[in-house]
């Protein structure tokens, strides 16, 4: 199948945002590019009350940055703009005044554990295990840092992200705050994903955009925070630590 990113919308005004992509749901540009316009119009849209963000595919829901486009970037501004890319992901969810349901059916690592702490409420399959992978291939978990610190406090992300070669359980995730409930198998997920979303979508739309805005209070300076952090890792990525790093990681 090619890449994707799509938006469908039930009768009951749940608008699902599915996106996939055959190396694992890998995130290049144009995948990030495309998911940061469709939350952004699912949140301006009338007949959408509730946005489900899942992936397509069974057991991985998103494989962060794609390597193939890391190793492409030559200079400064390449870097910037590839991971501005998350930043402006990061924000749709954040700044969207509707409520935003992550399913996640499998393993989250870097830019996916970003995209799992940014949605309002996350749940999960037992196979959803996390991994910050970044400061393995030279870079650091930058951009998703806040994000992900938001949910699971300082300790659980510098615990991902000092540790970055090493697999967290689902269990463990659920324990740091990142997801709100794990279940066994993906119907029970899908189950309770379809039983919340319609609970939602039947709520008053004006108490649920209150509610985001305080659950989200005090991330107003992540409009800059988040591309200066960018900035970092676009300069990271240039180096031949990195370089060296993210081939043989490939490999």
């Amino acid at each position: 199948m090619e890449p994707f990113v799509s938006t469908e919308v039930s009768a009951e005004g749940i608008g699902t945002i599915t996106f996939f992509h055959p190396s694992s749901n890998s995130l290049p540009s144009n995948i990030l590019n495309d998911l940061a316009v469709a939350i952004s119009t699912a949140g301006s849209r009338h007949d959408i009350r509730v946005i489900v963000l899942q992936s397509g595919g069974d057991r991985t829901f998103c494989a962060g940055a794609s390597f193939d486009e890391l190793v492409a970037i030559e200079d400064e501004s390449a870097g910037l703009a590839f991971f501005s890319g998350f930043a402006h992901v990061i924000n749709a969810m954040r700044t969207c005044p509707k409520l935003i349901v992550g399913r996640v059916q499998g393993k989250a690592v870097g830019g996916g554990v970003g995209l799992a702490a940014s949605v309002d409420i996350c749940l999960a399959t037992q196979h959803a295990s996390v991994k910050l992978s970044e400061l393995a291939v030279g870079i650091g978990p930058f951009v998703v840092g806040p994000a992900v610190e938001r949910k699971l406090g300082l300790a659980g992300m510098s615990a991902l992200a000092i540790d970055a070669r090493s697999w967290k359980s689902a269990a463990w995730a659920a324990t740091h705050g990142l997801y709100a409930e794990v279940f066994e198998t993906t119907e029970a997920l899908d189950n309770e994903v379809q039983r919340l979303s319609m609970a939602l979508a039947a709520s008053n739309p004006e108490a649920m955009s209150e509610l985001k805005s305080a659950l989200w209070s005090g991330t107003e300076h992540w409009d800059t925070l988040l591309f200066e952090r960018a900035a970092i890792s676009g300069a990271l990525v240039r180096s031949d630590f990195t370089k060296k790093a993210i081939a043989a990681f490939k490999s």
